[in-house]
């Protein structure tokens, strides 16, 4: 791996551009800090975000535009696979996952901060980039809190370092370009674009409109505990064959939990509370349950049949025959 050194000098280059050069990310920090400024601090915070994006790299293209061929690839050929997606974990993709990032949240078992980890923010990503293509990245154990559910029962939520969530976030980013063009319409459930009020939109006007026979309110117990590693892995291994991914999608399912100063194994489940768990549920559904209802129980049903499924709460009917 080159040192430090030569990294930044080639991270200096990819952000050069036709248009200009794109500024350092410190000095735009101290532009966004200055008294005087600070009512210009989310203008520029956006003007950053779209010259981070359009950055180019030594392939000649930006990030966005390596997702957008992801996405293109994904609708044109449905059984396609993807073996190259690790390379995409590059700084400005870091960079981009660290600007989603919410700044009122708890921190980890680190104790680190956003605002914490900003302060050296350049430094951080090269360091955490170099790590990740080193494949000496470990994720840390998430801090478990119980948090009230409103019926006097509670449900377990980890609480990701900062950096292991920038990741997260990153491979998120990666991974939606695929499954968002597989997923069903009727998942609605921790998607872009979608809420449990269109799902319940959509569940109100099959039974306003459709000669109803009946419907069954269906929620998996336990489901994301219980997750079982092994079937995730081989299911997202019918899109992604690149093994850096999925050894990287391991790391953060085996990563821990921590309860009380004291560190659990994770052997199965995928822990509420992190930015990867939904997506890697709502995969292991779309093939488990989505997918099975609309080839196997579909066909055996008289008249029509639907399901609407928001995570792990699903709602199947049944329609009259006509």
């Amino acid at each position: 791996m080159p040192d430090k050194s030569k990294r930044q000098e080639r991270q200096t280059t990819f952000r050069e551009s036709d248009g200009g050069i794109v500024p350092q990310q410190r000095e735009d920090q101290s532009r966004e800090t200055t008294p005087g400024n600070a009512g210009r601090g989310k203008a520029a915070k956006l003007t950053r975000d779209a010259d981070r994006a359009s950055t180019v790299h030594s392939d000649g293209f930006s990030v966005l535009t390596r997702l957008d061929r992801i996405t293109k690839r994904a609708k044109d050929d449905h059984t396609a696979t993807f073996n190259n997606l690790y390379t995409l974990l590059t700084y400005d993709l870091l960079w981009l996952a660290f600007r989603k990032l919410k700044r009122d949240k708890a921190p980890g078992i680190d104790g680190v901060t956003v605002d914490q980890y900003e302060e050296k923010l350049q430094e951080n990503l090269l360091d955490l980039e170099s790590r990740l293509h080193r494949q000496s990245y470990r994720p840390q154990p998430s801090l478990r809190r119980d948090i009230p559910k409103g019926d006097g029962k509670t449900r377990p939520l980890g609480l990701a370092c900062v950096e292991d969530k920038i990741v997260q976030r990153a491979v998120v980013m990666i991974l939606e370009r695929i499954y968002e063009v597989d997923f069903c319409d009727t998942s609605y459930g921790f998607r872009p674009g979608r809420s449990c009020h269109q799902a319940l939109s959509v569940l109100g006007q099959n039974i306003a409109t459709k000669r109803v026979n009946w419907i069954s309110d269906a929620d998996i117990a336990g489901f994301f505990d219980h997750v079982c590693h092994e079937r995730l892995v081989e299911l997202l291994g019918n899109r992604i064959t690149d093994p850096r991914m999925l050894w990287l999608i391991r790391r953060f399912l085996k990563a821990g939990v921590m309860i009380e100063g004291r560190r659990w194994d994770t052997d199965e489940g995928v822990p509420q509370g992190s930015s990867l768990s939904p997506l890697l549920a709502n995969v292991y559904l779309h093939y488990v349950l989505d997918l099975w209802f609309e080839r196997d129980v579909r066909p055996r049903l008289q008249g029509e049949a639907y399901l609407i499924r928001y995570a792990d709460d699903c709602a199947p009917g049944n329609l009259r025959a006509r």
